[in-house]
């Protein structure tokens, strides 16, 4: 009868132990959390004064501008988020971190800028299907641009583009191989569109029998997925060769250009 009293003694004081180590580590997160969310605000106000300091480079240097928003992605802050969910709040509460810090004129840049993207992809839509590779944006928009204009970077066109998540899927980055393309159409490309257009970059066209060639596929699902990018305009026929071959349509424009540059 003893032993069982020992035994329960010592449950009890395993249970009262147990319960300490609990409050322990809840006192332990508790002090941890708010030791961060102090380091944080520091750096937030060093962020700020930073900005402040530096508004005129942030505005007029892409270079400049790119390591900044650097800088508040590495704590945690994103430049063109809505600080608050727009509900209630002091006047300007609901606008970015960058027109908080520097004024409307940078915020109004990136959006001034996706509105331009946006154009340039409906613009060659019929040429691309809906997909451009990221450095073309950009080359059409500085032809557009005034003389004496800062310069874009793809960077900025990036940073640009998610400014058009709420839109949807409509407008995204995506790679294909190691090139970032804007994708303007909710259609989502699967494994084998994304082969048969990288592919397609290395000669500037495909065939059913170079992919079953180079990536082992069977018949059916070389032509399968050709025909999906053939639908949407992302792959152009030629009928001209023994066996059709399909274009990339931003090689044929590309090319094109090049040759009419070179007779003009």
């Amino acid at each position: 009868m003893s032993r069982k009293g020992v035994g329960l003694a010592a449950f009890d004081r395993s249970r009262l132990t147990s319960a300490q180590y609990v409050s322990h580590g809840s006192n332990l997160r508790s002090a941890n959390a708010q030791a961060l969310e102090t380091q944080l605000a520091v750096f937030r106000s060093l962020l700020q004064q930073f900005a402040q300091t530096h508004a005129k480079d942030i505005r007029s240097n892409p270079t400049f501008r790119a390591q900044f928003a650097r800088m508040c992605a590495a704590i945690g802050v994103d430049p063109l988020a809505s600080s608050s969910n727009g509900s209630g709040g002091k006047a300007g509460e609901g606008s970015s971190i960058w027109a908080q810090l520097l004024g409307r004129s940078v915020n109004d840049f990136y959006f001034e800028l996706a509105v331009r993207v946006v154009e340039v992809c409906g613009e060659t839509r019929g040429e691309n299907g809906g997909l451009i590779e990221l450095r073309k944006v950009r080359e059409r928009i500085m032809r557009g641009r005034m003389e004496g204009a800062s310069e874009i970077t793809e960077d900025d066109i990036l940073r640009a583009v998610n400014t058009l998540k709420p839109l949807g899927s409509a407008y995204s980055i995506i790679k294909v191989g190691s090139k970032p393309y804007i994708r303007s159409v909710p259609k989502e490309l699967n494994t084998d569109q994304s082969a048969v257009l990288e592919a397609a970059q290395v000669l500037g066209y495909v065939s059913v029998s170079m992919l079953m060639a180079n990536l082992g596929w069977m018949r059916a699902r070389a032509q399968t997925a050709i025909e999906d990018l053939v639908s949407e305009g992302m792959l152009w026929v030629d009928k001209q060769s023994d066996e059709w071959e399909y274009w990339s349509p931003s090689f044929m424009l590309e090319n094109h250009e090049l040759v009419g540059g070179a007779a003009g």
